[in-house]
C-alpha cells in the first residue's frame, strides 16, 4: 500500500503565493507521473499539473505561467509553487501518483493510481 499526505494548504490574498507538497511513502519501487488536481466547489475534480518520472511537465491553461510543478526523486516528493493566486484557484488540491510496488510490476507495467487526502487553498481579501 502506499500513502500520499500533502501540506502546505491555507488561506492567501489574491496576488500572492503558497506551496503545496505531497510526499509518498509506503511499497515503492518506482513513482511514474505524479500530480495535482482540484476540486472546487460544485465542480468536477480538473487537473492542475502533471510531472512525469523524467521530468516533462503538463499545466491546466488556467494555471500556466503563474503555477510550478516540481519533484525530488529521492524523497518520493511532489510540489506545486502557486504564484499570482486569484479567488478562481480556491479548491481542494489533491495530489496524484501513479506508483510501481516492485520490480515485477515495473516489468509488467502494473501501476497503482493513489491519492491525497487533498488540502484546502483559499484565495480571498
Amino acid at each position: 500500500q502506499v500513502q500520499l499526505v500533502e501540506s502546505g494548504g491555507g488561506l492567501v490574498q489574491p496576488g500572492g503565493s503558497l506551496r503545496l507538497s505531497c510526499a509518498a511513502s509506503g511499497r515503492i519501487f518506482r513513482i511514474n507521473a505524479m500530480g495535482w488536481y482540484r476540486q472546487a466547489s460544485g465542480k468536477q475534480r480538473e487537473s492542475v499539473a502533471i510531472i512525469t518520472s523524467g521530468g516533462s511537465t503538463n499545466y491546466a491553461d488556467s494555471v500556466k505561467g503563474r503555477f510550478t510543478i516540481s519533484r525530488d526523486n529521492a524523497k518520493n516528493t511532489v510540489y506545486l509553487q502557486m504564484n499570482s493566486l486569484k479567488p478562481e484557484d480556491t479548491a481542494v488540491y489533491y495530489c496524484n501518483a501513479l506508483v510501481y510496488s516492485s520490480l515485477s510490476d515495473h516489468v509488467g507495467d502494473r501501476r497503482g493510481d493513489y491519492w491525497g487526502q487533498g488540502t484546502q487553498v483559499t484565495v480571498s481579501s
